[in-house]
C-alpha cells in the first residue's frame, strides 16, 4: 500500500473519534466554533502545578528532622513530611489559604492530635461570614475532615477534607487541607512535638 493513499487522521478526526466514544455530552471542553480547528477550553479550567510535585531534601529547612519534620510549601501547594530517622518521606497536594492575609508562615509544631474534629469558626471567619454555623460536630458536614493536627499558632491546623475540590487551590481561611485519605496517613505518621514550617 503506497503512503499516498494511508489515511492520516487529522485532530477534527480524533476528535470526532473521541466524541463518538464517549458521548458528545461528556466532552464538553472539546466543542469547536464552526470552521475553526482549535479547541475552546472553558474558563473556570483550572492548571494543573505537577512541577510542584518533586522531592525536595529537608536540609535546606531544617536543622534535623528530630520528632519529624513537615514542611508546607503554599505556593506549590504541597506538603512535605520526613520521618525522624528519614525512612519515610511523603508527598501530599494541599488546600491553602484564600489570601496572603490569610495565610501565616514560619515554624511552628504539632501540639494536639484529633480523630473526628469538632469545628467553630474564628471570631474573624464570624464577622465576614456571620450566616456559618457556630458548631459543627464530626462526620460528613465537618470543614476540618476526618483528622486535625492542632499547630501552635491559634486557630491553625492541618485537616483533612470531604470537599475534595478545595485541594490545590487556594481554598482555605488559613489552614492547610490534605484528602482525608492522606491526612489520615500523616496523623500516623506525625506525633506531638513533630515540628513544622510554612513557606
Amino acid at each position: 500500500m503506497s503512503t499516498e493513499n494511508s489515511f492520516r487522521p487529522t485532530r477534527r478526526h480524533l476528535i470526532g473519534g473521541a466524541a463518538a466514544m464517549l458521548g458528545a455530552s461528556s466532552l464538553p471542553a472539546l466543542a469547536q466554533q464552526e470552521g475553526s480547528t482549535e479547541i475552546e477550553q472553558p474558563a473556570s479550567r483550572v492548571r494543573n502545578n505537577t512541577s510542584s510535585f518533586r522531592m525536595l531534601d529537608w536540609r535546606p529547612y531544617f536543622e534535623n528532622t528530630t520528632n519529624g519534620a513537615v514542611l508546607v510549601d503554599t505556593q506549590s501547594r504541597v506538603l512535605h513530611f520526613w520521618s525522624e530517622d528519614q525512612s519515610i518521606y511523603k508527598l501530599y497536594p494541599t488546600s491553602v489559604p484564600l489570601t496572603d492575609d490569610l495565610t501565616r508562615r514560619g515554624r511552628t509544631e504539632i501540639i494536639k492530635k484529633v480523630v473526628g474534629p469538632e469545628w467553630r469558626p474564628t471570631p474573624e471567619m464570624k464577622k465576614r461570614n456571620p450566616e456559618w454555623p457556630d458548631y459543627i460536630g464530626p462526620g460528613p458536614d465537618n470543614p476540618l475532615g476526618t483528622h486535625a493536627l492542632w499547630l501552635s499558632w491559634t486557630y491553625y491546623r492541618i485537616h483533612g477534607t470531604h470537599d475534595t475540590r478545595k485541594i490545590g487551590r487556594r481554598s482555605s481561611n488559613g489552614c492547610i487541607g490534605l484528602y482525608n485519605e492522606h491526612i489520615s496517613e500523616l496523623f500516623d505518621l506525625t506525633k506531638v512535638g513533630t515540628q513544622v514550617l510554612l513557606i
